[in-house]
């Protein structure tokens, strides 16, 4: 069955049971529950239920006191379903300027005027990340670090991904310690998100095609501050900040493992750019061996063959000296 359909009826308020059983009747012409139970892998649902549901959306009609049920000529019905949906969401749609009101007047409250606001309420701030996400149409920039106003899933992202946008963030080392993190970074990779780790972050932000900014100005979960800037000019200064800190961090590798790697000849290889760049970020070790897999034993031993390789003392030294070579 093409995805299409399934998702179809999904946005009119049908489910895949109602789907399946609609298409049932139209093959049988009229049927009655116990033919729909008996034929129709519902799951344990209810058949009479199902077919009630969809009479009520007008695509079945009852045709005798029998319980036999018989297609209303999609044609017609899906085209109603579908009008009076579009009506539906006009009606929300309709709401959208009296709702903008009243989350403007609730951001107005902790105004100073003029293009910069400063916010002092976590869900809020909150909203106002959410916004950005949902508002921006070409590049969305982010410096990521804990702590966390926000669960650590972000169900707006993919969504924002499939639009096209350009999603660019800078992870604070500290952001890998929180456990799933490391899988939670891959995934969004597939997506298409473009991520690189610091050592460190100096604040969280989040800017929307370089137009507004959400900048957190206190870190403290108990009365976290921000401001959302509009002003050109500082939000300009913003995204320079993010360009000098992004072009001085490290891209997130990809190796699954690095266990039983060798040691290249000449550059890197794609094993030892994944550790170098964990370990210039400043990574703690036992974050590099959890998400890497690599035990002790080969983390220590990869370590000092690298640092060795490139004439470092620390790990620091070996991200500069590889960069002038240009190996990451």
């Amino acid at each position: 069955m093409p995805r299409s359909e399934e998702t179809s009826f999904d946005v009119v308020g049908l489910g895949e049971d109602a789907r399946l059983v609609y298409r049932y009747v139209l093959a049988r012409g009229t049927v009655g529950a116990a033919e729909v139970a008996g034929d129709v892998p519902l799951g344990g649902v209810d058949a009479s239920a199902v077919l009630d549901e969809l009479r009520a959306a007008g695509l079945v009609n009852r045709v005798s006191e029998e319980d036999r049920y018989a297609a209303v000529d999609p044609r017609v019905a899906l085209r109603a379903l579908t009008d009076r949906t579009a009506a539906r969401l006009d009606r929300v749609r309709s709401t959208i300027p009296d709702l903008a009101d009243l989350f403007e007047d609730s951001a107005r409250s902790g105004a100073t005027g003029g293009r910069v606001h400063v916010l002092d309420d976590p869900a809020l701030i909150g909203t106002w990340y959410t916004r950005l996400e949902h508002e921006v149409t070409e590049e969305f920039l982010q410096f990521d670090r804990p702590p966390y106003l926000l669960a650590a899933e972000n169900p707006v992202e993919p969504l924002v991904l499939a639009r096209g946008v350009t999603w660019r963030v800078v992870y604070a080392a500290e952001s890998l310690e929180r456990p799933g993190a490391w899988a939670d970074l891959r995934h969004a990779a597939t997506l298409g998100e473009q991520a690189r780790i610091a050592h460190r972050l100096p604040t969280k932000l989040a800017v929307a095609d370089r137009r507004i900014a959400l900048v957190s100005t206190t870190l403290d979960l108990r009365r976290p501050t921000a401001l959302v800037v509009e002003d050109p000019p500082i939000v300009d200064l913003v995204c320079r900040a993010f360009e000098a800190v992004w072009a001085e961090s490290f891209e997130i590798p990809r190796a699954d493992s690095l266990d039983g790697a060798e040691v290249p000849g000449r550059g890197l290889s794609r094993e030892d750019r994944a550790l170098l760049g964990l370990l210039a970020s400043g990574a703690k070790d036992e974050t590099i061996a959890r998400e890497l897999g690599l035990s002790e034993r080969t983390l220590r031993r990869r370590s000092a063959a690298l640092l060795a390789r490139l004439g470092a003392a620390n790990r620091f030294q070996a991200g500069v000296q590889a960069a002038r070579r240009g190996w990451i």
